[in-house]
């Protein structure tokens, strides 16, 4: 299977488990707060850290299963898995100043993107 098509099939398997947990915590817990993404931010998160070390220090199952399990599903699931990662690599590497960089550039970056797209839409209508 090519990396693409790997990715696609990961991607669809976690975006189909998101929408479950969002169903789930809006049944237990309501709709006031977004439980659902920050369930799976965080859950996304743990297991991204969960795979990245398994690879890392114990078994590396190859790119196609990396791709599929990373990039796929965790990124069908979440974005904030990669987020984390790329985050807590920065901060390994004693890259301190460049990871605060990086998380204030991409929180701060991110929601502006997001309004600057509710304008241009708001423009157009």
């Amino acid at each position: 299977m090519n990396a693409y098509l790997t990715v696609f099939v990961g991607a669809g398997i976690g975006g189909a488990m998101r929408h479950g947990v969002n169903i789930w915590t809006a049944k237990l817990l309501g709709i006031g707060f977004p439980f659902g993404t920050l369930t799976v931010n965080i859950a996304g998160s743990f297991i991204m850290g969960l795979l990245a070390e398994w690879f890392a220090l114990r078994s590396d199952p190859g790119q196609t299963w990396r791709l599929f399990l990373t990039t796929g599903i965790l990124g069908g699931f979440t974005t904030l898995s990669a987020f984390s990662l790329d985050t807590a690599v920065l901060i390994q590497r004693n890259e301190h100043f460049m990871a605060g960089v990086y998380v204030f550039a991409s929180v701060v970056m991110s929601i502006a993107g997001l309004f600057l797209g509710l304008m241009l839409v708001r423009q157009l209508a």
